[in-house]
């Protein structure tokens, strides 16, 4: 009860309304040792029930039009999930339908049909490594001991923090190593495939843009950002037939990851609105190409509320600081 007072109070409606929009991956069927990162079924169904005790949870497009009319409810909430993995839609999607949840689901679309993201070759090679120590100091990304959950974390860790803002045929060489050199056998089915896509739609979820290959837009050309939203967004009207209006950026940090530049030609694409990885809410002043998102870490009722709490009590906006510029 206190957290929904409290976000009553931060959260009014109307032309002062302002929105917190969550953001999620993957939710693991179960629990998973290494990789705890991402929450399983049991944690996500608990975040859910939170989530519908303090806040009025809407679509995200819905959320934005009341922004713009300013009519917000008072307390309000939207939940997203970016990349498209198969989890989404096997295990998040009933656990929404449960409480009577909409999500919207940003789409990384070259991964759909039994691709793999980057990073989850890293994760899955060195996972499913059966060696105690990973050498990859050929290129330059280490040697790593994996003799615990704890070593095997930090390894990942270690290596997706190396090869994150490598050029894109750079990392792609550095990620077929490290899966030579681990001898996993990696998995095809991580993400969703086209069909599960169009039933969430179906059973009432939103769809959004992601790019084609989630690279990190500060990193290409104007041309190249282009051509990977527009062909993400034509992909998806293709195959939902009606509009797609919300983009998600990839990795999402302003200046780091996309820069106000790539805002604009997503603005020049036709989308709606943009979110990004920054903390904070939104409110009426807040740019739509550059909309903030968070979620807390925390896996306790009160820790979690408090830390929602402390997001609404920073500014609406994003701080100057913040936006891409």
């Amino acid at each position: 009860m206190i957290v929904k007072n409290l976000v009553n109070v931060l959260s009014p409606a109307g032309r002062r309304g302002r929105l917190s929009i969550l953001i999620f991956h993957r939710v693991l069927a179960h629990k998973d040792p290494i990789v705890n990162w991402d929450l399983d079924a049991t944690e996500f169904q608990q975040t859910m029930e939170w989530l519908k005790e303090w806040f009025n949870v809407l679509p995200l497009d819905q959320a934005i039009a009341r922004l713009n009319d300013h009519s917000l409810p008072a307390r309000s909430a939207a939940i997203t999930f970016d990349d498209g993995y198969a989890d989404n839609f096997t295990v998040a999607l009933p656990i929404l339908q449960a409480h009577g949840l909409t999500a919207t689901f940003f789409i990384a679309t070259g991964y759909l049909d039994g691709g793999r993201m980057w990073n989850d070759t890293v994760i899955e090679a060195v996972c499913h490594c059966n060696k105690a120590r990973i050498d990859l100091s050929r290129e330059g990304l280490g040697v790593h001991e994996l003799n615990s959950s704890d070593a095997i974390r930090q390894a990942i860790m270690s290596i997706l923090n190396n090869v994150k803002y490598r050029d894109p045929q750079e990392r792609l060489k550095a990620l077929d190593y490290v899966a030579a050199v681990s001898g996993a056998r990696l998995p095809q089915d991580l993400m969703m495939t086209s069909d599960q896509v169009k039933i969430m739609r179906h059973a009432g979820m939103s769809i959004g843009a992601h790019t084609v290959t989630h690279p990190i837009l500060a990193r290409l050309a104007p041309e190249e950002v282009r051509a990977e939203v527009a062909e993400s967004k034509r992909f998806l009207e293709t195959l939902l037939q009606e509009r797609v209006g919300l983009f998600a950026y990839p990795n999402g940090k302003p200046n780091v990851d996309y820069r106000a530049a790539d805002a604009e030609i997503i603005r020049s694409l036709g989308f709606d609105a943009a979110v990004t990885t920054a903390w904070g809410v939104v409110d009426a002043k807040s740019n739509l190409m550059q909309l903030p998102r968070f979620t807390p870490w925390d896996r306790t009722r009160f820790r979690f509320g408090t830390r929602l709490v402390s997001n609404l009590l920073q500014n609406s906006r994003l701080r100057s600081g913040q936006l891409a510029n």
